[in-house]
């Protein structure tokens, strides 16, 4: 598709207080048109949105879908990499299921080349977009992180917003050596790269934002769902998996650390210290 009239703000604000740019706006809307009729989905749980959305009878099918049509839409008008993000339910359950009762959960990247990556609970799979043909290839078989990285990922901007223990955990891993700092701000970009190469992912709660701002059922769901089935470990506030979180609602936010199991072990001493 064309990008005229694609770039910008549309002017209004979703249902997170935040500016609506005119490509979520498209991207939603051709997501949600297309998840309703396809047959297998019974209804669309949206960021751009409030309130779920039904398929028509005609074509409900038996799957709840939970979207972020554009994640990282602050840098589409830089050409940063951006993403789109989903996860899957058993309709049955209802709307508020735990993360752990997801029956698929992934992201579409769109960078210097689109990638597919998802799991359905057993193992992590990655596919490319061939441009050519169109199609998907089959590029990255049974991703697993490693058991350690030395790449950490966090907006050290708000390092004055986060807790003592946090920021005793920032400085020790800047007196290593062989320690690097990653953060493009687009978790698909930064997850991405955390499922690849290992290391660490942080959005701790800061003063600000004390129960967190990423999206549970949304972004850190999926994720989180990923990392693990990759050998790697994800932690909310708490200490423990996101994925034994009972949401309240379905645009409920919590904070995420995720990636490597040392790293991320590491991590949560630093809290219980």
């Amino acid at each position: 598709v064309g990008l005229v009239d694609l770039l910008g703000k549309t002017g209004t604000i979703n249902t997170f207080g935040e500016e609506v740019q005119k490509l979520d706006e498209f991207a939603n809307q051709l997501l949600v048109d297309t998840l309703l009729t396809s047959g297998a989905v019974y209804a669309v749980v949206s960021e751009e949105m409030e309130h779920p959305v039904f398929a028509p009878p005609s074509h409900a099918g038996e799957y709840l879908v939970y979207i972020d049509p554009i994640d990282g839409s602050s840098n589409i008008d830089t050409n940063c990499p951006i993403g789109t993000i989903f996860s899957v339910y058993h309709k049955d359950g209802g709307f508020l299921q735990q993360g752990n009762r997801q029956v698929a959960g992934g992201y579409v990247m769109y960078g210097s080349s689109v990638m597919l990556v998802y799991t359905s609970g057993h193992s992590v799979q990655g596919f490319t977009l061939e441009p050519t043909g169109g199609s998907f290839v089959y590029s990255h078989r049974n991703i697993t992180l490693p058991a350690k990285g030395n790449i950490y990922s966090i907006n050290e901007a708000y390092e004055t917003l986060y807790d003592e223990r946090t920021r005793a955990y920032l400085a020790h891993l800047r007196s290593l050596a062989n320690h690097t700092a990653r953060y493009v701000g687009s978790l698909v970009a930064d997850a991405h790269r955390t499922l690849l190469k290992g290391g660490i992912f942080l959005y701790p709660p800061n003063r600000k934002q004390p129960e967190g701002k990423l999206r549970l059922m949304l972004e850190v769901n999926p994720y989180a769902l990923l990392i693990e089935q990759a050998g790697g470990k994800a932690m909310s506030g708490n200490g423990k998996s996101p994925l034994t979180i009972t949401p309240k609602t379905v645009h409920d936010r919590t904070s995420l650390v995720m990636g490597s199991k040392e790293n991320v072990n590491l991590f949560a001493d630093f809290l219980s210290a």
